[in-house]
């Protein structure tokens, strides 16, 4: 975990410039908020980063305390929100019961412990909480990993958990009836240095330890190679598997959460 913090440490100034996908998923998953009647007094947004998703909470919620929780320090110095709190999310500085809405765009990915994280998540919340959330399946970066693939058999590309297990560790952990929906986004490049540039810039990466050697170089040139298949109309595809869930403490039969028709 301490190599991921100082990736997104590192990459925290030009985050927003390369970031355009993780603002656009944010805006997506603030979007799923229009079916949901809640009344949050406290919300807290875990894996805040420099604010994608905070903004747009707290424009949805204006009277309600906002706390933005990040393991990177740096991030969230970018982050203009007012309550800002540097943590890790296997050990949040909040009280049991304590938070009556619990917000997260693209952070769970990061997080290989789901079940600490949805022990820790399932503590926080109060009796009637909800937990609404964004990540990448599987299916994330799919033709970078089978490019790789023939290079070599190193694990250069992140694994991503599919999203019925994220439910089966959802239940294990104490959350109900949680909901799991799933779409596919594609960005293009003219070429696959661009896609590992965008990657950089975001503190994502995914490409463990490239050697500079030539046999690195080599191994790299023969995965450029194999991406080119996936070409077309000119461009290079990118897909990103992304995963939509929310789940609540217990079920709304207590009344303060209900989904409208």
């Amino acid at each position: 975990m301490s190599r991921v913090r100082a990736t997104f440490n590192k990459a925290s100034t030009k985050y927003n410039d390369n970031a355009y996908l993780q603002n656009e998923i944010a805006t997506r998953l603030a979007e799923k908020l229009n079916v949901v009647s809640i009344e949050p007094k406290i919300i807290a947004d875990l894996g805040s980063g420099t604010g994608f998703l905070s903004e747009k909470i707290a424009k949805i919620y204006p009277n309600s305390e906002l706390v933005c929780i990040d393991f990177a320090q740096q991030s969230l110095l970018t982050n203009t929100h007012k309550s800002r709190v540097c943590a890790d999310a296997y050990q949040l500085p909040l009280a049991d019961n304590s938070v009556d809405f619990l917000v997260s765009n693209l952070m769970m990915q990061w997080c290989p412990d789901l079940k600490a994280l949805f022990d820790e998540c399932y503590r926080v919340l109060n009796t009637e909480g909800l937990f609404f959330f964004s990540t990448f399946g599987p299916d994330t970066l799919k033709e970078l990993k089978r490019s790789w693939s023939v290079a070599d058999n190193q694990p250069h590309v992140n694994s991503f958990v599919d999203m019925h297990d994220i439910g089966d560790q959802m239940l294990q952990s104490g959350f109900q009836s949680p909901v799991m929906e799933m779409e596919k986004l594609t960005l293009t490049y003219g070429k696959v240095i661009d896609l590992m540039h965008d990657l950089k810039g975001i503190g994502a990466q995914t490409v463990h330890n490239r050697s500079k050697s030539l046999t690195g170089k080599t191994k790299f040139n023969k995965m450029v190679m194999m991406y080119e298949n996936y070409r077309k109309d000119g461009k290079l595809p990118a897909t990103y598997e992304v995963i939509y869930g929310h789940a609540w403490k217990q079920g709304k039969q207590f009344g303060a959460i209900s989904l409208d028709n």
